[in-house]
């Protein structure tokens, strides 16, 4: 097993990472009677997705020395209705400007990035927006 969930009442859940004992909560958002006080569940997919991608890039790229510390990823979730879901999501990556990095392994990262898990786990209908800013 790897999470248990505990329904808190009031549309909250709290999330527990069972190797680590990390404690995330979650709740409803306002436009769906939430008190949006913590992460909706729809945003901890579409943040997922951003920390999958970064991830995957540190994963595969570490053995070329380069340092992607200081990354910056803007995250913006949008909703459908009929059936009510994620429509869309658009993930900006912002690296370092003290970044050092060849064309040809620009390329290599957005590669490694647009193919992350997380973004091949997604329904085909979600448009995925990644826009990498060097």
């Amino acid at each position: 097993m790897t999470a248990s969930v505990i329904y808190k009442g009031d549309l909250r859940c709290e999330c527990t990472h069972l190797q680590s004992g990390t404690v995330i909560e979650t709740d409803a958002p306002t436009d769906n009677k939430g008190k949006g006080e913590r992460f909706s569940p729809t945003d901890t997919i579409c943040v997922g997705l951003a920390t999958c991608i970064i991830t995957t890039i540190g994963i595969r790229t570490a053995d070329m020395n380069i340092n992607f510390a200081g990354t910056t990823i803007d995250v913006t979730k949008t909703m459908v209705a009929d059936p009510r879901r994620i429509g869309k999501i658009d993930i900006i990556i912002h690296f370092p400007a003290t970044l050092q990095i060849s064309e040809e392994n620009k390329m290599l990262v957005q590669k490694i990035g647009d193919n992350c898990p997380v973004a091949k786990s997604l329904h085909p209908d979600i448009v995925q927006h990644i826009e990498y800013r060097w």
